[in-house]
């Protein structure tokens, strides 16, 4: 990797990482195209740039995680659905990791599902999030550990399916963000860390320009989608999941095969 390719892989993460279509999976897919998606330091780049993705959640909401002991807990329980299959499914999840097609597919059929969201929930005004919301919303985010899914459209349609309204099921999704993201990048650092993986000065150079990247973008992509989102709903989101699925598959079939060999 050098730093051009990490400063686009990082706005790639600060864009998507809040928006329903999946950031983990269209970095799978830049760096295939960058034939780098095997490196070792790719993927652990991947994993460590979504501190700067956290920050940004946190710097725009400061004031909401301090409201109320409540509102943590509830976090808690949202969040230990993902702590107990991460853990157990650890392995599956990083085969699946290595599928341009495994996103490819999960961007169609997740298109197709956002296209007839606004149809199934519409937008009502309800904004309490209760502690069974919580949980519910916790294992909808789950299934966004298939690459190509988005944990922040699964865990919005989650809100939503409970009645939420969607400014309120988008910014539950990004609070949930914080504790997830945190422990999956704690988790795999330590990983690789306990493995003997040793980063050079240009390594460490580009982690932290890529975590400042994400930072700036992420701030700018959560406040462009809010209102987006509260005005007109996820078609868009969903038309752009189904052309960029075809589109990854059409390549990988008739113009060049997508490995992370």
């Amino acid at each position: 990797m050098d730093l051009l390719q990490a400063v686009i892989i990082a706005i790639i993460e600060g864009l998507t990482e809040y928006l329903p279509v999946s950031s983990t999976g269209h970095m799978i897919i830049a760096s295939s195209f960058f034939g780098i998606a095997g490196d070792d330091f790719t993927k652990l780049f991947t994993i460590v740039i979504q501190l700067g993705a956290i920050l940004a959640v946190i710097a725009l909401y400061f004031k909401r995680f301090f409201q109320s002991v409540d509102f943590y807990l509830k976090l808690l329980v949202a969040f230990i659905p993902a702590v107990v299959l991460g853990l157990l499914l650890s392995d599956f999840i990083d085969s699946l990791l290595e599928s341009p097609l495994t996103v490819a597919i999960s961007l169609v059929i997740g298109g197709v599902i956002l296209l007839k969201v606004d149809e199934w929930f519409g937008d009502s005004e309800n904004t309490d999030i209760s502690y069974g919301t919580a949980l519910k919303i916790g294992f909808f985010q789950c299934i966004a550990m298939i690459p190509g899914v988005s944990r922040s459209g699964a865990s919005i349609v989650g809100g939503m399916s409970q009645k939420l309204s969607r400014k309120a099921a988008a910014e539950f999704s990004f609070f949930l963000a914080v504790p997830t993201m945190f422990g999956a990048t704690a988790k795999k650092s330590y990983d690789y860390y306990k493995a003997g993986f040793e980063l050079s000065q240009d390594q460490i150079n580009m982690l932290i320009v890529g975590n400042v990247v994400a930072f700036v973008v992420a701030m700018l992509a959560i406040n462009t989608f809010i209102n987006y989102l509260s005005r007109h709903g996820f078609k868009m989101f969903g038309y752009y999941r189904i052309i960029a699925g075809l589109a990854v598959i059409l390549i990988h079939y008739f113009i060049h095969p997508l490995t992370i060999i």
